[in-house]
């Protein structure tokens, strides 16, 4: 049996049409009774779209009725939800946050007691519960929990990364910050101010529909422009719920995620704190990434786009360290999580008070990427002309370059990226294949 509800990370629709308080209510009591706690202690946290209020709401009511003591966090990042689990020991956290997407969308993401988003066996479980419309405990009703505010939830979340990054001197570094509107708006020049930095912020001012909008990780060009404009050493954008973070230096060229891991594990590494010598990354990352890794001598490991992907990879082999190029990078030393503040610090940490227009711990190679509308993105699995001028491809680069030919997993696209030395080859080669695509698929 395949979920139905949850997607990679968590429950997530448009609020008020697919994602209904009618559907927080029960999300809220299923987790709550799946946790198999008799008074199980539960932890919400939103960001700042205007639906937060209502699911808020729907689902604490959920889950006290189900016989849970549900403590309300307010407006905190997602990572802020595991590192308050491991602080008050919460037996589940809920996240209500649509990430990158508009302020129409709205989702319901959960924490296990252990720190780690819910297992798939897990979220089939709650998905099994509502499909059978458990009106409540198998051994009848619970007793109902109370609904209580978490005061002082944002100062717990900055006193953790206070402490971990104690020894990090951000005195008068000028730092250009954007909050995307969301869910760091409040945290994340705070943590900087005390760190020493000379802190600029923009996108800081949610009113429920502007998270995310022209702003954040997603939209980092205004970032790149205030940088040049204002002369800011550096900028960090954040998106919506705060997992993620891209990087802008003082020349306005954009900083991705491959860029900020590479810089993080070379530092990981050369303070022995890189477990298993190894990285986790996703298959849209850079091949110059994989150079650079393979001239360090530092494994790396391959996963599928997703950020639990990654996270299986790290737990799998006992790594620290893994993330992906849209900025979405899990540090286990520190978080279960992709934490965007900690990395913008991380990267800083790295840095030891070089310019990040300096960086050189890889060179990226021109990328290509085309997403081709196709009849049925299932059909390419079987298109065996496309799938011989792929591997002509990659064998034309290797050791230069490579292929990634794959399909959406919710669009009719086919994704077509190729990385090649110059932008030239990159271009010519990435070219061909797309018109194969759209003559064989299209």
């Amino acid at each position: 049996m395949t979920r139905k509800l949850f997607g990679t990370d968590g429950v997530r629709g448009v609020a008020g049409e697919f994602l209904t308080a009618e559907l927080a209510l029960s999300l809220g009591a299923a987790a709550t009774r799946n946790t198999g706690v008799e008074r199980p202690q539960v932890l919400i946290v939103r960001d700042t779209r205007e639906s937060g209020d209502m699911l808020q709401a729907a689902l604490a009511a959920g889950a006290s009725a189900a016989g849970g003591d549900v403590l309300l966090g307010g407006v905190l990042p997602t990572p802020a939800a595991p590192l308050l689990i491991g602080r008050y020991g919460f037996d589940l956290a809920a996240v209500i946050s649509a990430s990158h997407n508009p302020y129409r969308d709205n989702g319901i993401k959960f924490f296990a007691g252990d720190g780690y988003k819910l297992s798939d066996e897990s979220e089939l479980a709650i998905e099994r519960e509502l499909d059978a419309h458990v009106p409540g405990a198998p051994d009848g009703a619970p007793a109902i929990g109370r609904v209580r505010e978490l005061r002082g939830a944002p100062e717990d979340y900055l006193r953790e990364l206070h402490v971990r990054f104690r020894d990090l001197d951000l005195d008068g570094v000028d730092v250009l910050l954007d909050c995307a509107n969301g869910a760091t708006y409040q945290v994340a020049p705070e943590i900087f101010r005390r760190l020493g930095a000379r802190v600029s912020v923009i996108a800081d001012a949610p009113d429920g529909r502007n998270i995310n909008a022209g702003c954040g990780s997603t939209h980092v060009d205004e970032l790149a422009r205030r940088v040049l404009a204002g002369g800011h050493a550096l900028g960090f954008a954040f998106d919506g719920d705060g997992d993620r973070v891209l990087a802008v230096d003082r020349r306005g060229a954009i900083v991705d995620g491959d860029e900020l891991m590479a810089l993080a594990t070379l530092h990981l590494r050369a303070g022995g704190r890189l477990s298993g010598n190894g990285v986790a990354v996703t298959v849209m990352t850079n091949y110059g990434f994989h150079a650079a890794m393979e001239r360090e001598g530092v494994q790396v490991g391959t996963t599928s786009v997703g950020d639990r992907y990654v996270l299986e990879e790290l737990r799998a082999r006992g790594w620290t360290l893994g993330g992906e190029q849209s900025g979405h990078i899990i540090d286990m030393g520190f978080n279960r999580t992709g934490d965007g503040i900690a990395s913008a610090l991380l990267t800083l940490e790295a840095l030891g008070g070089r310019d990040l227009s300096e960086r050189d711990a890889m060179s990226k190679l021109p990328q290509r990427l085309v997403n081709v509308r196709v009849r049925d993105r299932g059909a390419l699995e079987h298109a065996h002309e496309v799938g011989a001028a792929v591997h002509a491809a990659e064998a034309e680069l290797a050791g230069r370059g490579r292929v990634l030919v794959r399909p959406s997993g919710t669009e009719p696209l086919v994704r077509v990226m190729v990385e090649a030395p110059t932008d030239e080859e990159a271009e010519e080669v990435c070219g061909r294949l797309v018109a194969l695509v759209e003559r064989e698929l299209g």
